[in-house]
C-alpha cells in the first residue's frame, strides 16, 4: 500500500539521534494528551477521532447539497477567512487542472479589498450563483460584510425565496447570528463542531461541502485522513507525525527557528498556506514557537534561494516531494541545441525536476540548512486526507512538546479590538477614546 513516508537524514548532521530521542518521553506525554484529553485546550480535540466518526450518512448529504448548489449554480462562492477557507482553497487547488477557467468554485470573506469585492460582483454579474457562508458566529468581520453584499446582491435578482434555496450556512449548532439568520430565513445547514477549532475544520462540512462543490471525491479524502489516523495512533518509531513533532522541536531547541515547507509541485501553493495557518496559530505563544514560511521550487530558488542557501542560519526545511505527476511529458529534440537542452532530451519533465529537488536538498545541507523530507505517492483525494491528518497530528504533538496549547489564538482578538474601536462599534466607547488619544500623542 502506497504509504507517506518521512526521511530525517537530511537533519542528522545538524542534530544528533540523541538530541532527537531526548524528546521522546514529551512526545509519548503529548500523545497521550491528545488521545485521553487531559492537555490544555482539551475541548477542541474532536479533530483527533473526526475521520473514523465520520458517518456515511453525513457524507452522502454533504454531497447532495453539493449536487442541488452544481444544478442550480454556474458558481458557488465560499465565504469564509482562515481555516473557514484555507483548507478548502489548499485541496480544491491542488486536485484542480492548472489552467481550468470558470472553477465552479471561487472564494470570498478571506479580506476586506474593497476592489476584490467589487470585481467579485461585477463577475457575477451574468451568472446565477449560490453562496456557502461559514462561520461559527455570523459577526466575524470579513466574511460578514461579504456576505451582506452578496446576500443583497442574490436576493435583488432572485428575491428571498428563490435566493434562500442558493444560500447554505456552516455555523453554529444553536447560537449566533448567523443560525439565527439561518432559521428565520429557512437556510440549508450544517454544523461546525464546537471541540473542532477552525485551522482543524477541513475535514467538517466547512471543508467538505466545498470539495464536493468543486467535484471532488469527499469519501476518499475521508477515507485517506481515516487511513492516517490508524498509522499515527500508537506511538512509536513508525509513527510518522511523532517522528515529525520530535525532530522539528529537536531543531527549534538548537536554534532553527523559521520552518520553511517546501514543495515542488506548483499544485501545492495553497496546500502551504493552510499549513502556515496550522502551525503559526496553534505554536506561536507564549513568546515560543517555530515561525512558519514557504517557498514554491524551483520558482523561489531565483528568488528567496540566495538567502536560504547562504542566510542567517536559523532555518530549516520541510519539503514535500510528490512521487508520481498525473501526466506525462517529454522534452523534445531539436536539431539546432542553440538552448543547450539535448542532454536531457527524451527525459520526462518529472524527472528534471526531481534531479532539481535532489541537487538543492544537497546543496541546501551543504549550506547548513537542515532537511526532513516527506514523500506522498500523488496528489490525489485519498493522499490529500492522508497528508491533512499527519499535519494536523503532528501538529497537536508538537505543541504539546513546546510547551503551549495548540488550540488557542488569543492573539489574534488583538487586532479586532483595535478595530472596533477605530470603527466606533458599540460597547467599545472606552477603547475608542483611548486610543484616539494614543494617536492624538
Amino acid at each position: 500500500m502506497d504509504k507517506i513516508k518521512i526521511d530525517i537524514s537530511g537533519v542528522l548532521p545538524f542534530v544528533s539521534n540523541k538530541q532527537i530521542d531526548a524528546l521522546e518521553p514529551k512526545a509519548l506525554d503529548a500523545i497521550k494528551k491528545l488521545d485521553e484529553g487531559t492537555g490544555e485546550g482539551n475541548d477542541f480535540l474532536g479533530w483527533v477521532n473526526l475521520p473514523s466518526v465520520i458517518s456515511s450518512e453525513e457524507l452522502e448529504d454533504i454531497k447532495k447539497t453539493a449536487e442541488k448548489l452544481r444544478d442550480k449554480c454556474d458558481v458557488v462562492i465560499a465565504v469564509g477567512i482562515g481555516g473557514s477557507y484555507l483548507g478548502a482553497k489548499a485541496v480544491i487547488d491542488a486536485l484542480s487542472g492548472t489552467f481550468a477557467s470558470n472553477s465552479k468554485v471561487i472564494f470570498a470573506g478571506q479580506n476586506i479589498g474593497e476592489d476584490y469585492l467589487h470585481d467579485l460582483l461585477g463577475f457575477l454579474s451574468d451568472k446565477t450563483y449560490g453562496i456557502i457562508v461559514i462561520s461559527k458566529s455570523g459577526t466575524t468581520t470579513e466574511p460578514a460584510i461579504a456576505f451582506r453584499l452578496l446576500k443583497e446582491n442574490l436576493e435583488k435578482k432572485l428575491g428571498k425565496k428563490e435566493a434562500s434555496e442558493r444560500i447554505v450556512a456552516i455555523t453554529d449548532a444553536s447560537k449566533g447570528a448567523l443560525r439565527k439568520l439561518s432559521e428565520t430565513e429557512g437556510y440549508k445547514t450544517f454544523v461546525i463542531p464546537d471541540n473542532v477549532g477552525g485551522r482543524f475544520s477541513v475535514l467538517t462540512p466547512v471543508g467538505l461541502l466545498p470539495i464536493a462543490v468543486a467535484g471532488f471525491d469527499i469519501h476518499a479524502l475521508v477515507e485517506g485522513a481515516r487511513t492516517m489516523e490508524s498509522q499515527t495512533h500508537q506511538p512509536g518509531a513508525e509513527n510518522i507525525a511523532q517522528i515529525y513533532a520530535v525532530t522539528r522541536n529537536a531543531l527549534y531547541n538548537d536554534g532553527k527557528k523559521i520552518e520553511i515547507l517546501v514543495n515542488y509541485n506548483p499544485k501545492l501553493h495553497f496546500f502551504a498556506e493552510w499549513w502556515k495557518q496550522l502551525y503559526g496559530e496553534s505554536e506561536g505563544k507564549d513568546k515560543k514557537g517555530i515561525f512558519p514560511a514557504s517557498v514554491d521550487f524551483s520558482t523561489d530558488l531565483h528568488s528567496m534561494g540566495q538567502w536560504i542557501q547562504d542566510g542567517e542560519r536559523t532555518i530549516f526545511e520541510t519539503v514535500l516531494s510528490v512521487e508520481s505527476p498525473q501526466s506525462t511529458v517529454k522534452i523534445p529534440s531539436d536539431d539546432d541545441n542553440l538552448d543547450g537542452l539535448n542532454y536531457i532530451a527524451g527525459k520526462r519533465v518529472d524527472e528534471v525536476n526531481k534531479m532539481a529537488e535532489l541537487g538543492t536538498r544537497l546543496a541546501h545541507i551543504d549550506g547548513g540548512v537542515p532537511n526532513i523530507r516527506i514523500t506522498i505517492p500523488s496528489i490525489d483525494e485519498k493522499n490529500l486526507g492522508k497528508l491533512i491528518y499527519f499535519f494536523e497530528r503532528g501538529c497537536g504533538i508538537s505543541g504539546y512538546i513546546l510547551g503551549v496549547n495548540p488550540f488557542n489564538q488569543p492573539g489574534v482578538e488583538d487586532y479586532k479590538r483595535n478595530m472596533f474601536a477605530l470603527l466606533e462599534k458599540p460597547g467599545y466607547e472606552e477603547q475608542t477614546r483611548n486610543i484616539k488619544n494614543r494617536l492624538k500623542n
